[in-house]
């Protein structure tokens, strides 16, 4: 992951930054949109008012009669129109509303009243035409007082219709100003108070963001998702993250292919199965085998924190199938090969002693001894009837397992063999047995009179192996899920695998394992586990009448 460039500002920082702006930015749009749409509002109201000054200004009878006789005579002065009734009218409605100017003008265009009595009796500076036709306009306009928003109005004689004149009221663009000032005041607290609540939101979501990345920025993100996806598509171990809540934040695909599940982010643990359930419950306990489908498995979880937060647990599945299946297959050659060597070492002191015999002329002694040995069967087995196995590599396996058992003071007994033709498939067949007959002697040892019983009936090409003890049988509430990865007989609560495995080899051939006899039933009193394996016998009909179901 490459370090970020010191001199560019954080991910949050630049996140705030662009935020502040963007409020900045809407405030400030919002804001001349407002004052615009103030001003015209203003602008129109203000017109509006003027309006109605100079409306009322024509009204005036003393404006009207003064107009009309100015408009009939010759053009008066300056001095005299000063002191006239429409000056002194005009002068008044001025003073009363605070026009900028009242202007009252005759049929001509010249001012009848004006707030500079030196311009009376001069022509307006601007175009009475509108008025002085009889209709009325509101303008903005800048005249010799300056800017303004006016309006001018005709003005009729008295008692008829006919324009004699015009009244133009005007109100000074200052004032309009200082009026969207005042408006505009509130929308400026307003617009503050939201920028302000902005910045602040703005400032919120940064840390928030910051929080929720833990300080991490974007390429230091992407960075990780990068390792994170090779890390979790390379390695041939399943990964299930599960955060603190109990729920899968992720999972590769391998975790779903070993647990026989999809897995999607989201789900619960109590969908999960048992083990992994219980190592997420208590992680960073001892890894653990279990038994899942066909697949035996190793579980292990490791609890995750970072700057002292919990982030969850990680749970790591592998497949230990092989590595188990390989590791009970040797026990089981190595058990065999140390029969062998003890029986090749007996063998030769008796090969030894028949040379001594016959070199010293003791040829019927020899005979006799001879004769002794083929009676007693196979070499130091100790198991009766161990020469009616056909299969030379099961035979040794036997008296390897009845070699162990005496070791652990349990006899190891034959009952009935109807095996005639040779195994086909010798791993699973040992691993089977092995695993049944490792059993059985582990529940009878230590008891007086420890006996174990082993059947080998062919059935077609189907080998059914039963194995018997006069132990003290399966407790009943254990039965239902003997077979069950983890459940176990034991004392001490230690494996849980051995009948797991067995069950697994059993279905993966098309046959089955289970419990025929929990120990209540005749025979030896003891637990009776019976495994059918199909195809693992070539050659020979076999017997095919005891009923093993």
């Amino acid at each position: 992951m490459t370090a970020m460039d010191p001199r560019r500002w954080p991910f949050t920082r630049q996140a705030l930054a662009v935020q502040a702006l963007l409020v900045v930015l809407v405030l400030a749009v919002s804001f001349a949109g407002s004052a615009y749409l103030l001003q015209r509002q203003i602008d129109v109201e203000v017109g509006q008012r003027a309006l109605a000054v100079a409306r009322v200004v024509a009204e005036d009878d003393a404006v009207r009669a003064g107009v009309a006789a100015a408009s009939a005579a010759a053009p008066a002065p300056a001095s005299t129109l000063a002191d006239g009734p429409v000056q002194r009218a005009a002068s008044d409605a001025r003073a009363r509303t605070g026009a900028l100017f009242v202007v009252v003008t005759d049929d001509r265009g010249l001012r009848l009243a004006h707030p500079v009595p030196a311009r009376l009796g001069e022509r307006v500076s601007t175009d009475p035409g509108v008025a002085l036709g009889g209709g009325e306009e509101v303008s903005t306009a800048v005249g010799t007082l300056g800017g303004s928003a006016r309006a001018k109005v005709p003005v009729r004689e008295p008692g008829g219709q006919r324009v004699v004149g015009e009244v133009s009221v005007g109100i000074a663009s200052a004032t309009v100003a200082q009026r969207v000032r005042e408006a505009l005041g509130p929308f400026a607290l307003i617009a503050l108070a939201a920028l302000v609540a902005g910045l602040a939101g703005a400032a919120l979501l940064s840390r928030r963001l910051r929080r929720l990345t833990l300080g991490l920025q974007p390429e230091e993100i992407a960075g990780l998702l990068q390792g994170h996806e090779a890390v979790l598509r390379g390695i041939a171990e399943g990964v299930v993250a599960v955060d603190p809540a109990g729920r899968v934040v992720l999972a590769n695909d391998e975790a779903a292919r070993l647990l026989g599940r999809p897995l999607v982010a989201g789900d619960a643990v109590e969908d999960l199965p048992a083990r992994v359930r219980a190592l997420v419950e208590h992680p960073d306990a001892v890894p653990s085998l279990a038994v899942l489908g066909e697949r035996a498995l190793l579980l292990s979880s490791r609890r995750v924190s970072r700057d002292d937060r919990l982030l969850g647990s990680v749970v790591t599945v592998q497949d230990r199938t092989d590595v188990e299946l390989l590791t009970r297959q040797l026990d089981a050659v190595q058990a065999v090969g140390t029969v062998l060597r003890a029986q090749r070492h007996e063998f030769a002191n008796r090969l030894h002693l028949v040379s001594g015999l016959l070199g010293s002329g003791h040829v019927e002694e020899a005979g006799d001894y001879v004769r002794t040995l083929l009676a007693t069967g196979p070499l130091g087995t100790g198991v009766a009837g161990l020469d009616a196995v056909a299969d030379p590599y099961l035979q040794a396996f036997v008296a390897a397992k009845a070699s162990h058992a005496r070791e652990n003071g349990v006899q190891l007994r034959l009952g009935e063999v109807s095996v005639t033709g040779r195994i086909a498939d010798p791993v699973d067949v040992t691993t089977v047995l092995g695993n049944l007959v490792d059993n059985a002697v582990t529940a009878v040892r230590g008891g007086e009179g420890a006996v174990v019983e082993v059947d080998l009936v062919q059935d077609g090409t189907a080998l059914v192996v039963a194995v018997s003890d006069s132990g003290p049988g399966v407790a009943p509430h254990v039965r239902a899920d003997l077979f069950e990865p983890g459940v176990t007989t034991r004392a001490a609560g230690d494996g849980g695998l051995g009948l797991a495995l067995v069950r697994q080899v059993a279905r993966a051939r098309g046959g089955d394992a289970w419990l025929a006899d929990g120990g209540d039933g005749e025979g030896l009193a003891g637990a009776v586990f019976v495994a059918r394996l199909p195809g693992a016998v070539a050659g020979g009909a076999g017997a095919g009448e005891q009923p093993w179901t």
